[in-house]
């Protein structure tokens, strides 16, 4: 019986916060509830709302841009909680993230 070869499927690498660009990191932060974001780190909206402050560029005021994790991650608010990694939603900011960078 002749059998065929079969070639190597490459995997696709797993969706991990730790081989991210912090691509959620770029998203406006809405505070809902208390979960202790320390006060340094809130700002107002345009509509008198909570909201995770962002530097200049666009990126949240809690990431630490050397290791590109929340410095807050205990503390973080309940959007970042729900934020699911490899989420659909993940996946579109990683993928819109990707093209800026092409």
């Amino acid at each position: 019986m002749n059998t065929i070869p079969l070639t190597p499927v490459e995997a696709t690498p797993a969706v991990t916060c730790a081989n991210c660009a912090a691509c959620c990191c770029q998203l406006e932060v809405i505070l809902l509830t208390d979960t202790g974001v320390p006060q340094r780190y809130i700002d107002t909206d345009e509509w008198g709302g909570d909201v995770m402050a962002r530097l200049d560029d666009g990126w949240c005021i809690a990431l630490d841009r050397d290791t590109m994790l929340c410095t807050i991650y205990e503390n973080r608010p309940w959007v970042c909680r729900e934020f699911e990694m490899g989420s659909p939603e993940c996946l579109d900011e990683r993928g819109a993230l990707a093209t800026i960078y092409r």
